[in-house]
């Protein structure tokens, strides 16, 4: 069974407009490396890259 304490909210920032636009969670054990999705950014209308934030 998962302890509980393993997963954590990221904010995920666009890499062109650099504005923050989603949140998810992430399993900070499993996954040591950064997020990064191809995701909508609804400022740029259409689809780039999200990062984590630092």
């Amino acid at each position: 069974m998962a302890k509980v304490g393993n997963r954590q909210n990221k904010t995920l920032v666009c890499t062109e407009c650099k504005e923050e636009n989603y949140r998810e969670s992430k399993n900070v054990r499993n996954t040591t490396d950064r997020l990064e999705l191809n995701k909508y950014c609804p400022k740029c209308k259409k689809h780039t890259t999200h990062k984590e934030k630092k």
